[in-house]
């Protein structure tokens, strides 16, 4: 491509984020969407998939965001971050900030249903790096900084119409992944410290069913469904497995994975399941009947959550020790470019909204 066409095309991607053409579209020939990733020391990264080059950056106005989700209509960007205890909520049509909401300690996955954003955080959070496989997680007996003692996570539920927390869901010890049953009804979610996954009503927040995993291997990290609604499957990251489950929560069988697995989804035919196995430094696919392993792909460093792209012919991996996007050839299972970004990339969606270990349309 010619310099100056790139320009051109740079410049039209930076003028369509800037004016929200891009937020609202609907895919065509000549446009294919936008990425959004997360960067934990710095702010938003938006891809144009055109040319899988960064077009511009979203500012959230608030430190280290991980977590990250989009509207249905692509109209707001909410992004959960870490070192403020708060979600930033931004117009897409304008990039700029439109408020931030107080969630609470650490909040870190986020997952849109309809006009609700459920946000993870961890009221006793004491920051840190994560335990080591077989390390004993001390409780935390004190009530310093205010904290009652062994206080569990929570989901904080959004009104993004009203503009307001309006609820929370008591998860367990370091809630992390969050997934919806196919009706809605149900919220299920996974907590890395007891090694459980629990099943909520999410219309009254009560517990309906615990899961324990331990039997199978320590701290559930991602969970998914597959896209016809009859089983689920979590990563156990120091298991080294994934777990299958059916639709009725009861564990039906492991399947071994490579060091460390976390991010997970499906592809959008429920063919396929793919794993971000970061320790490996691989992500791994999986025939979604037989369990097999299909193939390794080769990734970076801490290599955790991805993304499909809306025509499902790319995966965009975000490798935060890597400080790049890796771009991943879904026929041919290969890496076909690596997007440099200097900023700790942790997460990544698109849209129109696409299949990945974050988000699903």
């Amino acid at each position: 491509m010619k310099s100056t066409d790139f320009k051109l095309r740079l410049g039209a991607s930076l003028l369509l984020v800037a004016t929200g053409l891009l937020s609202a579209f609907n895919a065509t020939a000549e446009s294919k969407g936008v990425a959004y990733v997360s960067n934990q020391n710095g702010g938003v990264s938006v891809i144009d998939l055109e040319t899988l080059d960064i077009a511009g950056n979203l500012d959230p106005q608030a430190k280290s965001p991980r977590g990250l989700g989009i509207t249905a209509d692509g109209k707001l960007l909410i992004t959960a971050n870490k070192d403020d205890g708060n979600i930033s909520i931004i117009n897409t049509a304008t990039g700029k900030l439109v408020r931030h909401i107080a969630i609470g300690k650490n909040p870190e996955f986020v997952r849109i249903h309809g006009d609700k954003a459920f946000v993870s955080f961890e009221p006793s959070s004491k920051g840190g790096p994560p335990p080591k496989p077989g390390e004993i997680v001390k409780a935390d007996n004190n009530k310093e900084n205010g904290n009652e003692p062994n206080e569990l996570a929570r989901i904080a539920i959004v009104d993004l119409k009203l503009g307001k927390k309006v609820r929370e869901i008591v998860g367990g010890p370091e809630t992390e992944g969050i997934e919806f049953s196919p009706d809605g009804k149900k919220l299920i979610i996974t907590n890395e410290a007891d090694n459980t996954v629990t099943v909520h009503n999410i219309s009254t927040g009560k517990l309906l069913k615990t899961i324990p995993t331990k039997a199978f291997g320590d701290r559930p990290r991602g969970i998914k469904i597959s896209p016809d609604g009859k089983f689920y499957v979590t990563t156990l990251e120091f298991g080294n497995k994934f777990l299958v489950l059916d639709s009725e929560f009861k564990p039906v069988r492991t399947v071994d994975t490579g060091k460390a697995p976390y991010g997970i989804s499906f592809d959008p035919e429920g063919k396929r399941i793919y794993v971000a196995s970061s320790k490996e430094k691989a992500l791994q696919v999986f025939d979604a009947k037989s369990f097999a392993k299909i193939k390794d792909i080769p990734t970076g460093d801490r290599c955790w959550h991805f993304s499909f792209t809306p025509d499902g012919k790319q995966i965009l991996l975000a490798c935060g020790k890597s400080d790049e996007v890796q771009v991943i050839d879904v026929e041919k299972l290969e890496t076909i470019k690596r997007i440099s970004d200097k900023e700790t990339p942790w997460g990544v969606i698109t849209y129109p909204k696409s299949f990945g270990s974050l988000d699903k349309p």
